[in-house]
């Protein structure tokens, strides 16, 4: 390139020097991106010729590579459950008979806990159960006591917002399956809503109940309407982690990611949920405002591991496909501020000049005139 290398008294190009090369390493850095880190990066210098062996070769050579490269950066995450809610006593309250044990994952029309040795059972609804329902009755609880019927095959009856004869009726035949009165009405004596099946992490606080002191309740306690009876999570692993709320921008719903469990396994996954409200993190040396981010496992049954174990998750930014690539570290600073390679051929080594892509991977994306898949350029030994 013309008019940007100083004369040299030589005909060529000034020599590359430490402070120059100094230079292209911030450089680099620039041209990269606060989203890649390009650390320790050396500022290496041509060898002598008694080093670099005939004709300036360098003292190492890496190929030029054809394929895909993709900027990707890895989170520590923690392995869990989704969410975390109280169900609590309804009914006129009693005797606490039995609870279903931590661990343990509740679903549709099975028991959570008993008082008076009566169950309480789980159905799937957004919303407390709050009433006895009764013929007459409407609103959206009705719907999804229906919804519930109906997919429990207690049917002949139309799911809307009307309890209606229909509906007693179907509520007598589930209650009859549980050996109970069959009275055509239901309330929250016999019913807990909840989004989808749980999973038990422990028994509710004391503080509610007539336990005589704190700690969490067990069978053989009194507990009143709305005291907490269990704590439970939803029965879907998942993996949560936090990032500065100014890279949040680029995690949207259905980011695909990889996760590496404790055991070394590696499962794919997406982005399920990013917060909204960014909060400072728990290290008391780092205050800046992070954001909430949540991963769904594809195959949840796969995903094995301790509640809370520590989790890497692999995030998987912008692919260039088919792309040539070198290694960092063999990218030279042209007198005229550009950047090249030294290409070595047929015993001999040579300058190119060559445009700068995405970085990854400790490589570099170049394209320029000349260049091919399995050419040799040099690096540092």
């Amino acid at each position: 390139m013309s008019g940007g290398a100083a004369d040299t008294g030589t005909g060529g190009r000034r020599p590359l020097g430490r402070r120059r090369l100094g230079f292209a390493v911030l450089a680099i850095v620039a041209v990269a991106g606060g989203g890649v880190g390009v650390t320790a990066l050396t500022t290496p210098q041509r060898p002598p010729a008694d080093q670099a062996g005939t004709k300036g070769l360098p003292p190492a050579t890496a190929p030029v590579t054809r394929g895909d490269l993709t900027d990707s950066s890895q989170q520590d995450g923690t392995l869990g459950h989704l969410g975390e809610r109280k169900i609590n006593a309804g009914g006129p309250g009693g005797t606490l008979t039995w609870l279903a044990p931590p661990g343990s994952v509740v679903k549709r029309d099975e028991r959570l806990y008993e008082v008076d040795g009566e169950a309480v059972r789980l159905m799937y609804g957004d919303r407390p159960m709050y009433r006895t329902l009764k013929t007459g009755d409407e609103g959206t609880d009705v719907r999804r006591l229906e919804e519930n019927l109906a997919a429990l095959g207690f049917t002949g009856f139309d799911v809307d917002e009307e309890y209606t004869a229909k509906t007693a009726a179907a509520v007598e035949r589930w209650q009859k399956s549980h050996g109970l009165k069959q009275t055509g009405t239901v309330g929250p004596d016999r019913i807990a809503f909840a989004g989808s099946a749980v999973r038990v992490k422990e028994a509710g606080s004391a503080s509610g109940a007539d336990s005589g002191g704190g700690g969490r309740i067990a069978p053989g306690d009194r507990v009143t309407p709305g005291s907490p009876v269990l704590t439970v999570t939803g029965s879907e692993r998942v993996v949560s982690f936090k990032v500065p709320a100014p890279e949040a921008g680029s995690l949207r719903t259905g980011t695909r990611v990889r996760v590496t469990l404790p055991d070394g396994t590696r499962l794919p996954g997406k982005v399920s949920a990013v917060g909204r409200t960014a909060t400072a993190g728990d290290d008391p040396q780092d205050k800046t405002p992070k954001i909430d981010i949540t991963v769904s496992f594809d195959d949840p049954a796969e995903v094995k591991g301790v509640d809370q174990s520590p989790v890497t998750v692999e995030l998987a930014g912008e692919t260039r496909r088919d792309v040539l690539s070198v290694p960092v570290n063999a990218l030279l600073a042209l007198p005229d501020g550009g950047f090249g390679v030294q290409v070595v051929e047929n015993g001999a080594a040579r300058d190119v000049e060559v445009e700068l892509g995405m970085f990854a991977q400790g490589r570099v994306e170049i394209s320029g005139g000349g260049l091919r898949e399995g050419m040799k350029v040099g690096v540092p030994s």
